[in-house]
């Protein structure tokens, strides 16, 4: 997988905000707020990255368990997914 053009990560008075820039104006109108884990997991995605490579992060960044740390990806790429900011 891998973040479409377009897409950057702002922080802004300690907001984290996913928004589109250049010609990704054009197809997304708006931004993404991310919690401290979403942008954790975004700048980890700055190149190639698949879901275990995402999951393993969280699992070493984050004291959980397995199954909460896929969950908690599998729902952040989802979101991602739907609103056309990765590509498979």
């Amino acid at each position: 997988m891998r973040v479409k053009e377009g897409f950057v990560l702002h922080t802004v008075c300690d907001e984290n905000l996913v928004v589109p820039i250049g010609k990704a104006t054009e197809e997304f109108h708006g931004m993404i707020r991310l919690n401290d884990t979403g942008a954790f997991l975004w700048k980890l995605m700055d190149s190639e990255f698949s879901k275990e490579t995402l999951v393993t992060a969280l699992l070493s960044e984050y004291d959980v368990e397995q199954k909460e740390a896929q969950d908690t990806v599998e729902a952040f790429l989802n979101n991602l997914i739907e609103n056309g900011i990765i590509q498979k």
